[in-house]
């Protein structure tokens, strides 16, 4: 066994918690009452139990300084030797500090979810490396003005930590922030989370089995396995636009909103119509001079049934919590029938697309504008949008819908391929994240020196989307081709998480120095996963932030969610290569 790699059962019962409330069995999905309510009890508890430590820790440090005093007085010529040795003993022990049991990469959704379920499962020296101030993810930087979910706030939550307190049946964005905060307290997860620690490297050193973290600072972290959980909509930046350097006035990402600045009647331009765009443009509407609102592609639009959730709602789930249960199950199967009308191409796909356009006309009166507006391309090829607001707010008085393409960006505004330049104070870009489909956010090195970005430059590629040939010991989430096109993303997360842990166990108990999935394992399901893809609408011939250039689809899971849950449900040994410590 090499000195590097710690004994198993030391990894699993090192800082062993008593048994928690709201931590449940990886496979039970059963949880305590304490943890239903989020922050308030997490909250008193954890300030309960920060001030013996304290204590703890000042009596300890006095009788350490009255030690070595009484020693120098009979060492007195020995003490300038002893203090010289000291530095070099203790840069030596830093050296060897023990690895991690896991080291997770960021602190959003699959970050903690990850946390979480390791330590359901008794694994508790892992540690998280949070590039941010915060936790949070994608919910901590998207905080612009109508910033909220698409999926049901029942839906969209881990099912082993439900929260009876939502407070409409869509939720804004500080309403999930307040329930991530949530799973850290009631799971007691802020002492394993490293903040202001961005990872520019992560790399597997063969003859250890560990993976090293190199953080910006160049400090270097160690872990027997690491998880990739930095999620796909981390990354944001503006497009590369001609002129974008040029603009004089405001430029403001969705992704990196600037709260300082007032928009009250500034001529504001915002570029892109997807998710986020819709969101944001019934918002601006209300307070800026006049909106023009810059779009490539009319996407399908269907109605938010959003709600307000009623008092005797929450009373019922706090009280029954089986009700809430039977909530999230409805929510789910309704959107798994979605799936019939949005992966693939049948009658289903029709009534969708009839659906989407009465909605159009029965907000937007004038025929032209229904005409800018109407989709070319079959429902789901793209995201399929969801608004109540956004058709009204192009009718405003103040704002304006331009078709025309941007030809260029220009010191004083937006010039389109019709010759108008349209004269701006401020352009906010919804144009999306930088998701990794052809590559990773920082470089990734496995076996022999071998990079992933490198190898996923014609499409990313892995096993059941979490594990990668050729970096053992590696688990991804939000991987290649486990993106959900009609359901929540959180439904597939847990099946990620639940077979990382089942991975991450098999590496701990079994002591093992490499867990690796076999080369011809991975392209056969690969081959098979790009085979079904082809039949799909999400391959129908549209350009969308699903593909690459070259048209590969690295991103969506083509089938059901419950698919995925029988894909994920088994750890199948044989298709990995296994290497004792």
């Amino acid at each position: 066994m090499n000195d590097e790699t710690p004994n198993s059962n030391d990894s699993r019962t090192a800082d062993q918690p008593e048994v928690k409330a709201g931590e449940t069995d990886v496979t039970s999905g059963t949880v305590n009452a304490a943890a239903k309510t989020p922050r308030k009890k997490a909250a008193a508890k954890k300030a309960a139990t920060t001030k013996a430590p304290a204590k703890k820790a000042t009596t300890k440090k006095a009788a350490v300084r009255k030690a070595p005093a009484k020693k120098a007085s009979t060492q007195a010529a020995a003490k300038k030797a002893t203090v010289k040795k000291a530095a070099p003993k203790k840069a030596a022990a830093k050296r060897k500090a023990k690895p991690a049991s896991a080291l997770i990469v960021g602190a959003g959704f699959a970050g903690l979810g990850m946390a979480i379920r390791l330590k359901q499962a008794g694994v508790n020296d892992f540690v998280i490396l949070e590039r941010g101030d915060r936790v949070g993810g994608t919910w901590r930087d998207n905080t612009y003005p109508g910033a909220a979910c698409d999926i049901p706030s029942n839906l969209y939550s881990y099912s082993f930590a439900p929260n009876p307190e939502w407070s409409r049946s869509f939720s804004g964005s500080n309403e999930i922030l307040d329930y991530i905060h949530y799973l850290v307290d009631a799971f007691d997860l802020e002492k394993h989370i490293r903040f202001n620690c961005n990872v520019t490297d992560l790399s597997f050193q063969e003859k250890a089995g560990l993976w090293e973290a190199t953080l910006e600072k160049g400090e270097v972290v160690r872990g027997r396995t690491a998880v990739m959980a930095q999620g796909p909509l981390s990354n944001a930046s503006f497009p590369n636009m001609e002129g974008l350097d040029e603009f004089e006035g405001k430029k403001i990402h969705s992704a990196r909103w600037d709260h300082n600045y007032d928009f009250t009647g500034k001529r504001v331009a915002v570029i892109g119509t997807g998710a986020s765009g819709i969101q944001i443009v019934p918002e601006l509407v209300k307070t800026v001079g006049t909106l023009k609102v810059f779009q490539r592609t009319p996407g399908w639009v269907v109605p938010r049934p959003d709600f307000k959730t009623p008092d005797w709602h929450k009373k019922l789930f706090k009280k029954i919590p089986a009700s809430q249960k039977a909530v999230r199950q409805a929510l789910f199967w309704t959107h798994e029938t979605m799936a019939m009308a949005v992966i693939w191409n049948s009658p289903l796909t029709r009534v969708a697309e009839r659906l989407s356009l009465a909605h159009l006309h029965n907000q937007v009166e004038d025929d032209w504008m229904r005409r800018q507006l109407t989709p070319d391309f079959r429902i789901g090829c793209k995201r399929v949008l969801v608004s109540n607001d956004y058709y009204p707010a192009l009718q405003q008085d103040n704002a304006e819908l331009i078709t025309w393409p941007i030809a260029r960006l220009a010191p004083n505004g937006i010039r389109t391929s019709d010759g108008v330049e349209h004269q701006l104070d401020c352009i906010v870009f919804a144009t999306g994240f930088d998701v990794s489909k052809s590559g990773t956010p920082f470089p990734v090195k496995g076996l022999e020196g071998r990079r992933l970005d490198q190898e996923w430059q014609g499409g990313a590629q892995a096993y059941k989307s979490i594990n990668v040939a050729g970096y053992p010991n590696l688990f991804l989430t939000f991987g290649p081709n486990s993106g959900p096109g009609h359901n929540s993303a959180l439904v597939y997360m847990e099946s990620q998480l639940d077979y990382a842990v089942k991975g991450i166990l098999r590496i701990l108990d079994g002591n093992l120095k490499m867990l690796d999935v076999k080369e011809d394992v991975q392209q056969r399901h690969n081959r098979r996963l790009q085979k079904r893809l082809a039949k799909t609408n999400w391959n129908s011939g549209c350009k969308s932030w699903y593909l690459t250039e070259d048209g590969f689809n690295a991103t969506m899971f083509p089938g059901f969610a419950t698919q995925y849950q029988r894909q994920m449900a088994q750890f199948e040994e044989q298709d990995y290569q296994l290497v004792p410590a």
